[in-house]
């Protein structure tokens, strides 16, 4: 049975959407996040100017890379695609064409407003990256990519959780260490101590009448303050926290540098991210999720194909993303921050007979930040797009996994060596992705 529907997006993945599959992590030490059979923690020190914050996105729905980065260099991509290609830079006519980042890639239209990030050398894309794992279900290969270890039940919490639960807080005293845009804690950030869901730090309280909210945090500090930890402790961070939120002023935020942020979910979200990292509070993670990028039919990756859905879909995430590097990236901050955006997977190398695209393996990733060796797409070498060098005959090989990327940031901007318990089973191979 065909997993295309008339509504876009795969069965699966809307079942999903209908789901709540956020699990949730309270506050517990680390000896109770990490599994015994872990290698030993030497926890992480901190240190203002060499550690960074870090910002992950996570693009839902398993993203057409083929589509956000254009391989126009490879005569291949326009054979398989006849309908959706995007046009080589160079193409004669005035319709929609990639802008070049060398003489083999391409932005596409709507991922055009990073260009000046990756010229500015802050934006890293790496292309024929992904999972190891070849699962196409939406809900196994983003557990995967989050958990950070292909297929392994025994494992504990998310990669970024592990990265807080070994890493000694940026600042001691500070109640909220990671946060995610949800409305559950997702796999990602699950085990990472003081980390909370929050879906609009703006109006974050305890639930109930507005007007008894101020008695009621008062109440549970009070009730909680000699209780035993951890419950003491998570009581009083969850009343801290809440006031610390009220302290910041996440409506009336004034970005800077011209910087202009969508108002979506998405480009609020990164406005509020902004806000928080520049409250200097203690915050080091903090993660969003992007979705809506399940194209089996009709997938308009430029703006004159089928409404150009995708097209509009890409404009926002690189609007917002634009926003945040020129507010926050290259605005003055107490701290360094690097941004990762990764998907769960890609889409089929050719399009399927309803001008989309099928679920995948390679794909695109990017990392952007101060630190970041941009301004070039990394390739593990690029597998070719002919239908002899296709993984089954239908998807672009994954040559760069993902954990390369992810295990060098960890290591270099966030200042944790504890990678073999980050990333289980696995050896780092680093890509020079960080500056020194």
């Amino acid at each position: 049975m065909s997993d295309e529907s008339t509504e876009g997006g795969c069965r699966e993945y809307q079942q999903l959407a209908r789901r709540d599959f956020l699990t949730l992590a309270g506050g517990v030490g680390v000896s109770a996040l990490l599994p015994t059979w872990l290698p030993k923690v030497v926890l992480a020190q901190s240190s203002n100017g060499s550690r960074d914050i870090i910002v992950s996105v996570f693009l839902s729905g398993g993203i057409d890379g083929m589509s956000l980065v254009v391989p126009f260099g490879d005569p291949d991509y326009y054979t398989g695609r006849p309908n959706i290609a995007i046009a080589r830079p160079d193409a004669a006519g005035t319709g929609p064409k990639a802008v070049a980042l060398d003489n083999f890639f391409g932005f596409s239209p709507g991922m055009a407003p990073l260009m000046p990030a990756y010229t500015n050398g802050d934006l890293l894309v790496a292309h024929a990256t992904g999972s190891v794992d070849n699962s196409r279900s939406h809900f196994d290969a983003q557990r995967y990519i989050e958990v950070g270890k292909p297929r392994d039940p025994r494992i504990g919490g998310g990669w970024l959780g592990r990265h807080l639960a070994t890493s000694a807080p940026l600042r001691a005293n500070a109640p909220l260490r990671g946060l995610s845009f949800t409305g559950g804690l997702p796999q990602t950030l699950s085990g990472g101590p003081k980390s909370l869901p929050i879906p609009n730090p703006a109006n974050f309280t305890i639930g109930g009448s507005g007007a008894t909210a101020s008695a009621r945090a008062q109440w549970l500090a009070a009730n909680h303050a000699s209780s035993v930890n951890p419950v003491a402790a998570n009581a009083l961070d969850a009343t801290n926290t809440i006031a610390l939120l009220q302290r910041i002023n996440f409506t009336g935020y004034a970005a800077s540098n011209g910087a202009v942020y969508p108002n979506s979910g998405f480009g609020q979200a990164l406005r509020s991210t902004a806000a928080l990292i520049k409250a200097d509070v203690g915050i080091e993670a903090i993660h969003a999720f992007n979705g809506g990028w399940d194209t089996h039919v009709n997938q308009g990756p430029v703006i004159t194909l089928d409404g150009g859905a995708m097209h509009t879909r890409m404009l926002d995430l690189s609007r917002a993303l634009a926003a945040f590097h020129a507010d926050v990236i290259q605005g003055t901050t107490a701290y360094g921050v690097t941004v990762v955006i990764v998907s769960e997977f890609g889409r089929n190398a050719r399009e399927n007979g309803n001008r989309g695209t099928d679920h995948g393996r390679g794909n695109v990733a990017f990392a952007m930040g101060k630190k970041i060796n941009g301004g070039r797409v990394l390739t593990n070498g690029w597998p070719g797009l002919a239908r002899e060098n296709l993984e089954n005959g239908q998807d672009l090989r994954v040559t760069l996994d993902h954990r390369d990327i992810f295990a060098e940031i960890v290591q270099n901007r966030l200042g944790n060596n504890n990678l073999s318990v980050i990333f289980p089973d696995y050896t780092p191979r680093f890509r020079n992705v960080t500056k020194a």
